[in-house]
């Protein structure tokens, strides 16, 4: 079946590997565990621009679609989605003032004018997150509590991204609006473990 606009909920499960932060995207099954694989991404890690390739497989040759930043390296870069074809999908950006105390992404569709913002439901389990990040050694053990991302546009859901308890950093993307594009669901939902301590 492979990635369909009918599918609402994925599972996301970070793979670490040496040089490169790899993501397997599955549909849920009826248990609520992983069924079918419809995306693999693959990101360099230390790259100057950060460029993530999702692939519909681990055999990495059918591209699926990508995000790259606009810019080099920056707190508030914006992160264009592209789809296999070249097709702009939309983008999304960290708003970094906001940021401070409670993670707060922006997430626009290709020839909208609105964008949905995505923000921690939890400020104590933000605040949580960020003193854990100061302390030493934490690259090697990894925040353990679950988290939440909330996105709305207009006061209306659009799609909701929770991070799993466990060692493994694994999220449940939930998305509640129809027509937003699974790709760039599946974009912002990997950059938010990607990209989080940007």
């Amino acid at each position: 079946m492979g990635l369909a606009q009918s599918q609402h909920r994925f599972l996301v499960r970070q793979k670490v590997t040496l040089m490169a932060n790899r993501y397997l995207v599955h549909t849920v099954g009826p248990d609520g565990e992983e069924a079918e694989l419809v995306a693999f991404a693959h990101q360099k890690r230390m790259a100057f621009k950060e460029h993530v390739t999702f692939y519909t497989d681990e055999s990495q040759r059918q591209v699926l679609f990508t995000f790259k930043a606009r810019q080099v390296i920056d707190l508030g870069a914006t992160y264009d989605v592209v789809g296999a074809s070249g097709t702009r999908l939309g983008s999304f950006r960290k708003n970094f003032g906001a940021s401070l105390l409670r993670s707060t992404w922006h997430l626009s569709r290709a020839g909208e004018e609105r964008e949905a913002t995505g923000q921690e439901r939890s400020e104590v389990v933000a605040l949580l997150r960020r003193a854990w990040e100061f302390l030493p050694f934490t690259d090697l053990v990894p925040f353990i509590v679950p988290y939440h991302f909330d996105f709305a546009e207009g006061g209306r859901s659009v799609m909701s991204v929770d991070k799993l308890f466990g060692i493994r950093d694994r999220y449940v993307l939930d998305i509640a609006d129809p027509e937003l594009d699974r790709r760039l669901a599946i974009a912002q939902t990997v950059a938010l473990d990607a990209l989080q301590s940007r």
